[in-house]
């Protein structure tokens, strides 16, 4: 990273790398500290030697936990995080509060809310879904399929995030989201329609860490960032499946053989 530094000498750093995932940071919480707290760390330090700008850190609505609010504000206490991976997200927005304070940095920290969308994470439940119930192929619900998800279109994060890139704050945190949600059991049939396929479901109970829903609070992020969601969900999945029906096949036939090469 100091070789990277001192040879493009950037002015604006947007951190987006990191150890993804619930449910592994409880198997593994350790490689999560590592990439997630100590990568950010050294982010942190390395900018502030070389004088950066503006930095934007990618956080997680993970740090909400088990909030019990409608919809959920940056102004939450949120020190209950409910997985090693929700704690590593916080623990990244404490130290770059701690640079902003002590080197008069100019951070922002954004709660990204279910990220989806084409070349998405295959480890998501939009990918999963998708990608399973397009070459037949069984999906797990966790749940009774009323828990919720601020599902947000690929699209809407990046213009979020450019926009956090071209207005430094001293100090911020902001939510990305849609702002509404969406539940488990109306996700799966919106991918049945766009599929085209009826989804073979096998039930599992709900996974510690999961939480039973997330709604973002985007005013913060319209007022000081001029951030709006523009893409319903229903929308994003349709243009989701599209991608993937285009990458990999009309019934997923390529999927399958990708997925091979890759074990």
């Amino acid at each position: 990273m100091h070789k990277i530094f001192q040879t493009h000498k950037p002015q604006w750093v947007c951190h987006l790398a990191a150890r993804a995932g619930v449910r592994p940071s409880i198997q593994d919480p350790l490689l999560y500290v590592r990439a997630n707290v100590q990568g950010t760390t050294s982010m942190l330090e390395y900018s502030r030697i070389y004088k950066v700008v503006n930095i934007v850190v990618a956080s997680s609505s993970s740090v909400y936990g088990e909030s019990e609010s409608t919809f959920f504000s940056e102004a939450e206490h949120v020190d209950e995080p409910v997985s090693p991976y929700a704690q590593t997200k916080r623990s990244g927005e404490l130290i770059s509060y701690t640079y902003h304070k002590l080197y008069d940095m100019k951070i922002t920290n954004l709660r990204f809310f279910t990220v989806y969308g084409p070349r998405g994470r295959p480890d998501m439940a939009p990918y999963k879904f998708i990608s399973r119930v397009t070459t037949g192929a069984q999906i797990e619900q966790y749940g009774d399929g009323t828990t919720s998800r601020d599902y947000t279109y690929i699209d809407d994060i990046v213009d979020g995030v450019v926009r956090a890139i071209d207005r430094p704050y001293p100090y911020q945190i902001f939510n990305l989201g849609k702002g509404s949600g969406t539940k488990l059991g109306e996700f799966i049939s919106l991918v049945e329609k766009y599929t085209g396929k009826k989804a073979n479901i096998k039930l599992m109970p709900e996974q510690p860490g999961d939480v039973p829903f997330t709604n973002a609070d985007v005013s913060k992020a319209a007022r000081l960032l001029g951030y709006s969601s523009r893409v319903p969900f229903e929308q994003g999945i349709q243009r989701t499946v599209a991608w993937f029906k285009e990458a990999y096949g009309e019934n997923g036939e390529r999927f399958s053989e990708v997925a091979a090469a890759a074990v």
